[in-house]
């Protein structure tokens, strides 16, 4: 039921059929994120993503906004750190009303003076909400830290000075080079057809031109060993640690999502039975793992009382190095496997997990990588596979850590981490 078709310009139409169900998502992918931003013009990316909502030669803004809702349809966008979405939900019926919006907004969008103006206020605003929410915040601390002067280090939404600065010309130049001149993914799931799909869609997007020339210089991220302090007025110390991870093509991937279930991905992981369950030290604690082109970052948070840090980064260290000394037990090793099993098999009944399911496959792997190759994948992890990546990628002397907190002197914090690490 996976179909695809490359037209001759390169963009690419996927669609998967799922003949059961009332709803098709639509989804416009461009490959282009703030990785590829040059340091001026940090958060474009983000920026051009809330332009597109703001009108177009044919639709007002709030015409788009009551477009697909007057038919209880979904309309909405994501900016990663390397790619960016728009993307619709509606009943089949609707989809040429889809499809309409979104290439409208995609090839139409207006870019009016007026509307950067006020809509550079409005991310503005944003940014200053995201660093009132230090739980979050702490992530960006994170990667900024692990990842010093490198794009994947900076937030996606940008700098206040940075947004203030940015105005029309910058706009169209970064929209033409990589929206009309760029790598664009077109992904649809559900009650549809292939060929209704490629017949809607495929003369709008062959008006897309052959790639702008000179890509931006991608390198890979080096990551670096340091501690960061951010002193911020708030009741919990909000810590975050790790390491650089893997990336979305690595064959070592499956281990890694095993370890990071294992150590934090649930209630029944060990650092939630360790430091929440037996100790009542933390209220939130758990891992993460996200990839990129040519890297991953892998964290552990920890949302605690100031005075409990030190415990609870030597709670954090034993378990990570009890992994490589000691690997996983038989019934451990199961229930992660299971685990990740279930939680993939269950994501598949929704259509928008699908059609993002396509497009990701697409951008990374160049390919559909099928739920069953995953399963094959997971179910390969041997207890071997895991004692190995823990000890060489999992050690503490190599963590960065990143701490949003009530600090006044950050240097007990640094004497915390010395002690531990």
């Amino acid at each position: 039921m996976y179909h695809k078709t490359v037209l001759e310009n390169g963009v690419t139409i996927l669609t998967e059929e799922i003949p059961h169900v009332r709803s098709v998502v639509l989804g416009v992918w461009v490959e282009v994120g703030s990785r590829d931003e040059a340091p001026e013009y940090h958060g474009l990316s983000h920026f051009i993503e809330h332009l597109f909502f703001k009108g177009t030669h044919r639709r007002t803004a709030s015409e788009i906004a009551e477009s697909l809702e007057a038919v209880g349809g979904q309309l909405n966008a994501f900016t990663t750190k390397e790619y960016t979405c728009y993307y619709a939900r509606v009943l089949d019926e609707h989809f040429d009303l889809a499809a309409d919006v979104l290439t409208d907004m995609f090839f139409n969008s207006r870019f009016a003076k007026e509307d950067l103006e006020r809509e550079k206020n409005v991310v503005l605003e944003e940014i200053k909400m995201y660093e009132d929410t230090p739980d979050e915040l702490v992530h960006d601390v994170f990667a900024s830290t692990l990842w010093q002067g490198h794009p994947l280090g900076r937030p996606v939404l940008g700098r206040q000075e940075t947004v203030r600065n940015f105005d029309r010309e910058a706009v169209l130049s970064f929209y033409e080079r990589y929206y009309l001149r760029g790598r664009v993914i077109v992904a649809a799931a559900g009650h549809i057809t292939h060929q209704q799909v490629v017949d809607r869609l495929s003369g709008a997007f062959a008006a897309i031109g052959p790639p702008a020339g000179g890509t931006p210089s991608v390198h890979r991220p080096v990551p670096h060993r340091e501690v960061t302090c951010r002193t911020k007025d708030t009741e919990q110390v909000h810590l975050c640690l790790g390491t650089a991870g893997l990336s979305l093509d690595h064959e070592q991937l499956y281990v890694l999502q095993v370890v990071n279930t294992v150590l934090g991905g649930g209630l029944s992981s060990r650092l939630f039975q360790q430091i929440r369950e037996r100790r009542g030290l933390a209220y939130s604690v758990y891992s993460y793992h996200s990839s990129y082109r040519d890297s991953g970052i892998f964290g552990i948070y920890a949302g605690l009382s100031k005075e409990n840090t030190r415990q609870v980064l030597e709670l954090i260290c034993r378990e990570v190095l009890d992994l490589s000394a000691n690997g996983l037990r038989p019934e451990e090793l199961r229930r992660a496997k299971d685990q990740l099993k279930g939680g993939l098999l269950l994501s598949l009944e929704s259509v928008s997990t699908r059609m993002s399911r396509l497009a990701k496959s697409e951008l990374y792997l160049r390919r559909h990588l099928t739920p069953e190759e995953v399963v094959e994948r997971i179910e390969r992890v041997t207890d071997e596979d895991v004692r190995r990546l823990a000890a060489d990628m999992l050690r503490p002397e190599d963590f960065s850590i990143a701490v949003v907190g009530p600090w006044n002197d950050c240097t007990t914090l640094h004497e915390s981490v010395g002690r531990v690490l």
